[in-house]
């Protein structure tokens, strides 16, 4: 093989991996890239997984033998079948030298594990190149033959060892920038998840509930007491109360499977479901707010529930169901409420949440629409330009209680 095809090959897996958008693209684009680049027909990615003692693979890629997987959820190796991922790499360090791919072939009189693995699958011959990531072995690469084509020769080794270079590269590049999207949708603070990823899950929770009617449910809480704490014992102390009720939210929404737990902003946290039942979820908030109830310093927490599950109404976009959670939870703060208020259960909340607000209407949901102003009414000779017009009692509940901030929701639409 020319050095220019080898080359060629070479940009070929960098761009193959650097186009991939899931780590299983990123596999497969390394798997196939480096069986093309080494004339194989089949390739295999592995890792090594120390505290198991076991190489796991992760894809199979190319002509699979029977019962071969592409993507295999529990083919696992153990490593003491394949000492030379870590005593030859150990030895070959020691000495000063590098990771080095070798050969192994299915006629080899050294019946190693590779070899009878070879066999098994009627495969001729292979070559497997060590991934060494942060100076620490971190897995293989291994490309194969069949018995009539012609043996991997030396060369052929050490361009693996080129390959499995690029593949080390790529794998670290993938990692820093999983780092960088953990950091993107990952609250500092409690380590739940934070608005941006409520949003993105939610809106494809809301598509999944328009395809096949899943229960989709929000779960929206705040955290009573905690400017108190600010003020009487300092924030360091109100952020150590915030980080451990994000513990309890993950305890209580880990009953739930597949639950978001996620800390939206300030005192407010949610939990977002795909799946549970209405009922459960609602057993889970009141599980939260018991467990909340006792923590040392604070005073509780007001919770709210909205779920497709009940009698909420047509849901046109998944704002309508925050605005409906939002709602039950101010609902919960306004009654000092040691219980969850749920959607669809309490005759006020869908009122609430749907009113539009007016020149009175203190607390604004996400998303209502504006209201029209109201023409003003003639007044009575004599009557002074302050006073209140003659209307009813004003709003009771969280609409009379003065212009809390914006939710953490609230603040433009969700990314796309």
């Amino acid at each position: 093989m020319g050095e220019d095809v080898r080359l060629r090959a070479v940009v070929a897996l960098a761009q193959g991996m650097a186009a991939a958008h899931t780590p299983r693209e990123f596999w497969r684009a390394a798997a196939l890239g480096s069986c093309e680049g080494l004339d194989g027909t089949f390739g295999a990615l592995s890792v090594w997984e120390r505290d198991l003692g076991r190489l796991k693979v992760l894809v199979n890629a190319g002509e699979r033998a029977a019962g071969e997987e592409e993507f295999p959820d529990s083919e696992t190796y153990p490593v003491h079948q394949f000492p030379e991922i870590t005593e030859f790499l150990h030895e070959a360090w020691a000495g000063g030298g590098e990771p080095d791919a070798w050969v192994e072939t299915a006629t080899d009189r050294v019946p190693t594990g590779r070899v009878a693995g070879l066999r098994r699958r009627g495969r001729g011959c292979c070559v497997v190149a060590p991934i060494v990531l942060h100076g620490r072995a971190w897995g293989e690469l291994y490309v194969a033959r069949p018995p009539e084509a012609k043996p991997f020769t030396r060369a052929d080794a050490d361009f693996a060892t080129v390959l499995a270079a690029v593949v080390a590269a790529g794998i670290a590049q993938a990692e820093r920038l999983e780092e960088v999207r953990k950091l993107a949708f990952t609250d500092p603070l409690t380590g739940l998840a934070n608005r941006r990823a409520v949003d993105t899950r939610l809106d494809e929770a809301i598509e999944r509930y328009r395809a096949d009617g899943s229960v989709v449910s929000l779960l929206v809480c705040d955290l009573n007491g905690l400017k108190r704490v600010n003020d009487t014992h300092g924030h360091a102390v109100g952020d150590r109360l915030l980080e451990r009720f994000g513990s309890v939210l993950s305890r209580c929404g880990a009953r739930l499977p597949g639950a978001l737990a996620a800390r939206l902003g300030g005192d407010e946290f949610c939990l977002l479901t795909v799946g549970p039942t209405a009922d459960e979820v609602v057993a889970v908030a009141e599980e939260l707010c018991v467990r909340a109830a006792e923590l040392e310093l604070g005073e509780g927490v007001a919770c709210g529930v909205a779920s497709t599950g009940d009698p909420i109404g047509p849901l046109r976009s998944a704002r309508r169901l925050f605005r409906l959670a939002d709602a039950a939870q101010y609902q919960a703060k306004a009654a000092r409420s040691a219980k969850p208020v749920v959607a669809g259960r309490d005759g006020t909340v869908i009122r609430l949440a749907d009113a539009p607000p007016g020149a009175r209407d203190r607390r604004r949901f996400r998303d209502a629409p504006p209201m029209e102003p109201r023409p003003e009414e003639p007044r009575p000779e004599g009557s002074s330009s302050f006073e209140s017009p003659p209307e009813g009692p004003p709003p009771e509940g969280p609409l009379s209680e003065g212009p809390p901030p914006e939710g953490p929701l609230s603040e433009g639409p969700p990314p796309s």
